[in-house]
Formats: C-alpha cells, structure tokens, sequence
C-alpha cells in the first residue's frame, strides 16, 4: 500500500488542509492518509491556541467526508512535544512494508533543515511537497532540498490557496467568521467559544464600519508580526482591537465617566488616551503593556516596548493606509521594526509641518529620544 502522514498543529484546521490531502491522493495515487494533530507542536508558543482535543475533534470534522483520509490521535495520546522524526519512526514499524510518505507545503520544506533530527525523519518517509502558493517558489525549494539532503521529495501538482491560521484565528477572536473553514468546524469553534478573546467583538459597536475595517486590519498585522517583538497574539491583538474604541465617544458618555485627558493634547490624539482608559475601566484590561500600547498608539513615547511599538507601526501601516511612502514604510517594517518607528516618526513629523497642523511634544520627544539611541549605537 502507499500510505502518507500529514500533521500538524492544525490550529484551527481549515481548508486548505483538506484540499491538500484530496490532492495528494489523487497525484501520489495514495490508499491511505492519516491525519496527526500534535500534542505540542515545536516553535507555536505564544498563539491563541484550541486545546489538543478541540484541535482533534475539528480534525474529524474537516475530513469526515474525505475519501482515503483518517484522523489519528497518536501525538496526543502520547503526549510532549510533538517532533515529526519519533511519529515518523513509528509510522516505519507500523507500516514497514509500505510505501510511506510524510506530506508538507514548500514553506516547510525551507525549514526542514532546523527541525530536529531531520535526517531520522528521511530515513523512515519519503517526503511528498506541494507549493502553497507559488509554483516558482516550490522548484527552488526542491533544488536547494536535494543540494542538502542529497535526496530529492516527490512534488505533486497542487498549488494551494495563501489561507493564514493566524489571520483565521485573529478574525475569530474579534468575533468576525473568515473564510476558509469548514461549516461544521465553524460552529464547532463558535458552540466551544474557541479562540474567542473576551467581549472584543463589542468594540466593532463602537466604531463606524471604515473605523473598524482598519482595527481589523491593525490586529491581524499585529497578530502577524507580534512574536518579532516578544508579545503574544492575544497581547497583540487585544491592543489593536482597542486601540481606536473611544474615537467616537463623546464626553457625556457614560463609557468616559470620570476621565480626564492631560493638558495641551491636540484634538487628534485624545483619543489614544480615551481608549486606553475605556480599555482599563469598561473591558477590564489590567496587562499594563496593552494599555500603554493603547495609550501611546498615535504619538508614541520615549522607551517603547515591543508592543508599543508594533501597535503604533500597524496602526499606521496596516493594508487599507493608502499614503505616499506607505509601502517604503512598509518594506521597512519587514527588515527592522525600530528603523521603521524612526522612519515613520519623521514621516509623520514632517505631515504634521507641511499641513500646518499641531505637533504634539511627546510625538517630538519619542523622534529625537530614538535619533539619541540610534547615535548611542
């Protein structure tokens, strides 16, 4: 028989796994794919997370009806961290006759190298590589593969849609519903209230639609890039949610009872110290990093953290900006975080004096503190 292992953290399944596994079965003319969520999979700290028998169940759902396809609970019940080389090992004793193959997309295949003991895992399995997205991508992958392992994975013809589990669960935890998940697995993951962060969905009834298309957009380029500066996705994207959810609030309401802006804040920028204080008083945030996150997230301060920072470049950078140098900024962004903060203050400096408008002294204090630092270096 040929028979393949496709794991992972499927966190949450979507599908694209699904399509993956039909389209293995066809090109590899395969008589059996067992699907394998991990217990604990390597390198995935720090994200939302269904638990292992959430992950499981959803797994059995997405590939029900799946032809060839079986769910197997083996890294779970075995329980640690799940590495691919001791579940591929057993995979040979069970199946030692057979012809056996572990399958996984060409963004895999350039990591292969730092997973643990990848030489054991091609001792036991053949790998079988589909490209994600770029078919272009996947030969180089293939060739730089064999010019390290000196043997060659078998590709077959799929070329699947980019679906990002990170952007899946940054949408379920503001309470929108992504495409690209199975209709069981999700009301299964909205009946079990999984990657749900609790009543963010109640700030989209705070903000206009265009207001919250762009919170959506902040959170899920927060969500993104969040382990770039040590925060975690729930971190990030409870910062983003609320970054913006008093800009609409006026001051009689009750939300802002008891607040109290500092002097000499210009009218554009008293709402990141609004939010912040809704953020405190209404939606109980008590992590101090999200609320200066908030509360500094359109001027910015001296000494920064991480996810101050990032919430202040994705505020000002996420998908629907549209201003001159915004993709300059944004390629920035991509190689440095603290160079793009400074390019970005001195972007925002220089709107600020060519359109006439007030610059708030803590936004003039936060370019020259980090001009000191870069000086320092």
């Amino acid at each position: 028989m040929k028979i393949a292992i496709f794991g992972g953290s499927f966190n949450p399944v979507h599908n694209e796994h699904v399509n993956i596994v039909r389209a293995a079965v066809k090109a590899l003319n395969l008589d059996k794919v067992i699907i394998l969520p991990s217990f604990i999979t390597p390198k995935k700290d720090g994200r939302l997370t269904a638990t292992a028998q959430q992950r499981l169940e959803m797994c059995r759902l997405a590939f029900n009806e799946v032809d060839r396809a079986e769910v197997s609970g083996y890294e779970i019940t075995r329980g640690g961290v799940s590495y691919s080389y001791i579940t591929c090992e057993e995979f040979a004793k069970k199946y030692p006759a057979d012809e056996r193959y572990f399958i996984l997309g060409a963004d895999m295949l350039d990591d292969f190298l730092n997973w643990k003991n990848p030489e054991r895992i091609l001792s036991a399995v053949k790998l079988a590589v589909c490209a994600r997205v770029d078919g272009e991508g996947l030969r180089t992958s293939l060739k730089n593969f064999e010019a390290r392992f000196k043997t060659k994975p078998v590709s077959f013809n799929y070329v699947g849609k980019d679906v990002s589990s990170t952007r899946l669960r940054t949408l379920l935890a503001l309470g929108e519903e992504p495409a690209g998940l199975n209709a069981e697995v999700y009301g299964y993951i909205k009946r079990n209230n999984i990657y749900a962060i609790p009543r963010l969905a109640e700030v989209k009834n705070l903000l206009t639609e265009k207001r919250w298309k762009h919170t959506v957009g902040v959170c899920l380029m927060a969500a993104q890039n969040c382990r770039r500066v040590g925060a975690s996705e729930e971190q990030a994207i409870t910062a983003a949610a609320l970054h913006d959810c008093a800009k609409y609030l006026t001051a009689e309401s009750p939300l802002l009872k008891g607040f109290k802006c500092p002097d000499g804040v210009p009218g554009q920028v008293v709402h990141q110290y609004a939010s912040a204080y809704v953020a405190g008083r209404e939606f109980k945030v008590t992590d101090k990093d999200i609320i200066n996150s908030i509360k500094y997230h359109t001027s910015g301060r001296a000494g920064m953290s991480g996810l101050e920072k990032l919430i202040y470049l994705c505020d000002m950078l996420e998908d629907g900006r549209d201003f001159d140098g915004v993709e300059a900024l944004r390629a920035v962004f991509a190689k440095d975080i603290d160079e793009c903060l400074l390019a970005a203050l001195k972007h925002q400096i220089n709107y600020l004096n060519n359109s006439g408008e007030k610059i708030y002294p803590l936004t003039l204090e936060t370019y020259e503190y980090l001009k000191g630092t870069k000086n320092d270096q």
